[in-house]
């Protein structure tokens, strides 16, 4: 069967007109933008859209929003809360316009233990409010009295343009509650003897870490999924200071052997907003095929308060306006210029048509050919030449015919799903997704083991010019001459089959096989 109709791929070049940007990725996002980096509990580092693989949830799809990045085991006494002012949501595109027509929203309050006040002891005379978050062990919910801070939530649903109605909050089925904990961050094993996740499933109605919760707004049939908030190991890989230190490696495979030492997230968290969606609730009217991606907004008028609050440091007031937006990983961190990087998170991807450039004609390629021409064995520029790069759009703009493209294609920066096509088993993915003929994998949306920074790495160079793992001719051979998806040709990419890495591993075999699928956060304190 011919997974990608060449005459579909070939009528992009008669679209270039059309193209609306988001540029190739490289990694994940972690403080990408100079306004982003002085707001971490705003800022979004990773996105996760894939057809959940724990056996017996084949109908449902896992759409996951890391936060926050960079988060340190020891990082007390405050650590890691969200900001209750502001709004965090994930935006669902089923019809092709990249406009989102449903939003699912987390909205977060802060309390204070003691009605507000907080705990205190009583030190000779007076009462006298403690300067921590926890004032003893945590292990279930009976003994949340020594939690000073109880961190909370409810998720929503919009239809239709996000700020177009108020959101209809899910509840928990079993008792009809729509607040939900999140919680404490793992401070360590005096703090939590039983275990971090133990403490966790301690607080849900489902016996796991997670909450089941039932969308109204959903159709019947569809309406039960699950939810998940709450600190967890950061899901990236990735040699992240050797890539901003003028990528100092050879990234070749046979030169840089995959090593758990190269990867410069090992020892950090991030906050998970993770949701489990039945797919019925997601595809509307359309192909099967979704666009999503995640944002977060805070009202646009901040005012120092000379008379702070423990709850309101900061006064807000104004309308909601978009602070952070990621979807496809790393496009504002590496590719997007300079000048534009705060512009790109505070807009919409129906409007990307303002960082075209930044996509058809990249720099990060050219920059590859100055650093590594010598390493790969090159006498000449080893960069794509096959300008403007149709190969780019159809990877992250509008998805592949047959496989992640909706009936109606508009060019935007977005993870495309086809919740049609089965998801792959923990033991059976490809940590290179379609390239290596596993459908189910990136860019068909984006699973936690897949190593995007190697396959963004090979796509910007030009992979897509080469035979891919897929049998498009359907003569029982996949990856040979007559498996070129016609976009442009070998000769346009001189270095676009060799094996570029970063050698930190990704694969599914570092996550769980459950939702929330992301594992227990590292702590420092053993």
């Amino acid at each position: 069967m011919t997974i990608f109709p060449k005459s579909a791929v070939v009528g992009l070049a008669t679209c270039i007109s059309l193209i609306l940007s988001a540029p190739a990725a490289l990694a994940s996002s972690h403080a990408e933008a100079p306004f982003i980096k002085t707001r971490p509990a705003l800022d979004a580092s990773d996105f996760y859209l894939f057809s959940s693989y724990e056996p017996g949830r084949e109908n449902y799809v896992s759409l996951i929003a890391n936060y926050q990045p960079l988060q340190d085991g020891y990082g007390g006494p405050n650590y890691f809360p969200l900001n209750p002012e502001a709004l965090y949501e994930i935006h669902i595109d089923n019809d092709g316009d990249a406009i989102e027509d449903i939003t699912f929203l987390f909205n977060f309050d802060n309390g204070l233990g003691n009605s507000d006040q907080g705990f205190a002891l009583q030190i000779g005379e007076n009462s006298v409010p403690v300067p921590l978050k926890n004032i003893g062990q945590l292990g279930n919910r009976d003994n949340q009295g020594v939690l000073n801070v109880n961190e909370t939530y409810r998720v929503g649903v919009v239809k239709g343009e996000r700020r177009s109605e108020s959101p209809v909050w899910g509840i928990r089925p079993d008792s009809g509650i729509r607040r939900f904990s999140k919680p404490y961050d793992n401070v360590g094993a005096k703090t939590f003897p039983g275990g971090y996740d133990n403490y966790v499933k301690s607080l849900s109605n489902s016996g796991e870490i997670y909450y089941d919760v039932k969308f109204d707004q959903c159709p019947e049939g569809a309406q039960h999924g699950r939810v998940f908030v709450g600190q967890r190991k950061d899901s990236f890989s990735v040699a992240l200071a050797e890539i901003f230190d003028l990528v100092n490696f050879v990234p070749l495979a046979n030169a840089l052997p995959d090593s758990q030492d190269r990867n410069d997230l090992a020892d950090k968290n991030v906050t998970t907003l993770a949701l489990e969606v039945h797919k019925d609730c997601l595809v509307g009217e359309g192909n099967g095929v979704i666009g999503a991606w995640t944002t977060s907004s805070v009202r646009n008028t901040q005012t120092i308060s000379t008379d702070p609050s423990y709850r309101f440091p900061i006064e807000y007031a104004g309308e909601y306006t978009q602070v952070s937006r990621l979807s496809n990983p790393l496009v504002n961190e590496v590719v997007i210029g300079l000048p534009d990087k705060n512009k790109f998170n505070v807009s919409e991807p129906v409007n990307d048509a303002q960082f075209a450039n930044y996509v058809v004609t990249p720099t990060l390629p050219a920059i590859l050919d100055i650093l590594f021409r010598d390493a790969v064995g090159a006498t000449e520029n080893i960069a794509p030449s096959n300008l403007p790069r149709l190969d780019l759009v159809a990877a992250f703009l509008t998805g592949f015919p047959g496989v992640n493209q909706m009936a109606t294609v508009t060019a935007s920066e977005m993870l495309r799903l086809n919740t049609g096509i089965p998801a792959t088993a923990k033991d059976e993915q490809s940590n290179l997704g379609v390239a290596a003929g596993d459908l189910a994998g990136f860019p068909n949306g984006r699973r936690p083991g897949d190593d995007v920074t190697d396959l963004a790495l090979r796509v910007v160079m030009g992979a897509l010019c080469h035979p891919i793992a897929v049998d498009l001719n359907s003569n029982g051979e996949a990856g040979d001459a007559g498996d070129n998806l016609g976009i442009c040709s070998p000769e346009d990419a001189p270095v676009g089959n060799a094996p570029f890495t970063d050698g930190a591993p990704q694969n599914a075999d570092q996550f769980n096989n459950a939702f929330p699928y992301l594992t227990t956060p590292v702590s420092f304190s053993k």
